[in-house]
């Protein structure tokens, strides 16, 4: 697989990677699904190093349950969620996949914080879930 591309809604904060992601996982801890407005997250995994980023996203930050720190980036115009970063894991980037401008370019591998999904939000049954996020994982 090739790099990627996004943007937000409005198109002010977009971003490439010319590398391929690492992985994709659905998220469904509470702080992702209020962030995305639905009951879980999509993250799509880069090495920071080959994410380029144009525009100026503003930032929310928050503490996981770990203690880790979660930096939430957002266009400051239209309120998309972009992309974060997690203080455990320095050189990666997490882009929402609701971000990419070809979301079939991905597939998730993964659900973490299963048991937190919404009853109407169902966990696929066809992708290996955690509880919780695995150990060793932020």
């Amino acid at each position: 697989m090739a790099g990627i591309s996004g943007r937000c809604l409005c198109g002010e904060v977009s971003y490439t990677s010319e590398a391929a992601p690492q992985m994709a996982a659905h998220c469904y801890c509470v702080d992702c699904r209020k962030s995305s407005g639905t009951g879980h997250c999509t993250h799509v995994v880069l090495d920071e190093a080959s994410f380029s980023l144009k525009g100026e996203p503003r930032f929310y930050d928050r503490p996981t349950d770990s203690g880790n720190n979660v930096s939430r980036g957002f266009c400051p115009t239209c309120g998309s969620a972009v992309y974060s970063t997690n203080s455990s894991m320095p050189g990666m980037v997490f882009v929402r996949a609701s971000s990419l401008d070809d979301p079939d370019t991905i597939q998730p591998a993964m659900s973490v914080y299963a048991s937190r999904a919404p009853s109407w939000d169902p966990v696929n049954p066809d992708l290996p879930s955690f509880p919780e996020m695995p150990q060793g994982r932020p």
